[in-house]
């Protein structure tokens, strides 16, 4: 049904689109502006991932420079059945992730420090999984698509506004200003009606990748609670690659609406919990070491236990 859903949204993008464009300058306006969609599209295809990556300053780590977090990553492709993605950090204290790539064999996961930090390892094991996910479900391609055809429809109303319309518009001037205001307002709801039905699937999957739903149930609770603390001024340089993280990285969504890019997090929580309690998973009492793989095998393990204690010690920082 989800993807159903999200198809009848990309059609009604499209057809927006072309209407836009026929509006502005009939059918040879129309055609000009769905070539330079096509070229965006394009290019975004092969370069979006760079991009989004260097705009957040991801650096790239691997199993010597961050061996429990890329294992981790590791185990959950495997158990995704994908290629294994490049694993990237990003140097920011808010807590918060996002795959990005045109398909799973050319695909990249991105966790913050502020992400390792605050979470346990069975939650970061539950983000990963829900990024996993959205590689596994092609939402990376999907959105980029999105967002591309949203840019096309803003550029097409910032051209009626400089140049006109066509002349043989049956709304006249009230049709074109009424495009100028309402096409971009309907396409930016469109993508982020996308964005929130990708998110619940690719939380149902990523729950179902790690083992244990109530892992990433106790992330989300407190990522939202980081985004509302702490800024981010990438995101907030770069505002159109917010529907890519796990939780919009510019304040917290407290609620479903047709201007919010991620559920109500309470929401996903609700949803996570009847997974759990329909059988999946031990109810978040398993450890990340003991869901699936040997004792002491976790993201962190070989780290020892902390002093006085039998307790696993947790490193400070990613770094260890």
């Amino acid at each position: 049904m989800n993807y159903i859903r999200t198809a009848m949204l990309l059609a009604g993008m499209t057809a927006l689109f072309m209407g836009i464009g026929f509006m502005i300058g009939g059918q040879s306006g129309m055609l000009i502006a769905l070539a330079i969609a096509a070229a965006m599209n394009v290019f975004s295809y092969w370069n979006a991932d760079k991009m989004v990556l260097r705009m957040h300053h991801a650096q790239e780590v691997d199993e010597r420079s961050m061996p429990d977090f890329y294992r981790m990553v590791q185990r959950l492709a495997q158990n995704a059945d994908l290629p294994m993605p490049k694993v990237y950090i990003i140097n920011n204290p808010q807590p918060n992730a996002f795959a990005t790539g045109r398909n799973p064999q050319n695909a990249a996961v991105a966790a913050t420090t502020g992400l390792l930090n605050m979470l346990t390892p069975e939650e970061v094991a539950g983000v990963m999984a829900h990024e996993l996910a959205h590689v596994k479900n092609h939402d990376t391609l999907i959105m980029t698509i999105t967002a591309t055809i949203a840019g096309a429809i803003s550029m097409l109303a910032n051209f009626a506004f400089f140049f006109g319309g066509n002349r043989n518009n049956p709304l006249g001037i009230v049709g074109m200003l009424l495009m100028m205001i309402v096409a971009p307002m309907a396409a930016m709801v469109v993508q982020m009606a996308i964005s929130r039905t990708r998110e619940y699937a690719a939380d149902r999957m990523g729950a179902r990748i790690c083992g244990e739903p109530m892992w990433l149930a106790s992330a989300l609770g407190k990522i939202a609670g980081g985004v509302e603390r702490i800024h981010n001024p990438d995101a907030e340089a770069n505002p159109a690659t917010a529907h890519m993280f796990i939780m919009n990285p510019l304040s917290g969504e407290r609620m479903d609406n047709l201007f919010s890019t991620h559920p109500n997090t309470q929401n996903r929580i609700d949803e996570l919990r009847k997974l759990s309690d329909g059988g999946l998973g031990t109810g978040g009492r398993a450890s990340y070491g003991s869901a699936g793989s040997a004792p002491g095998s976790g993201p962190w393990a070989g780290m020892g236990s902390r002093p006085g204690t039998s307790e696993p010690h947790r490193p400070k920082g990613p770094w260890g």
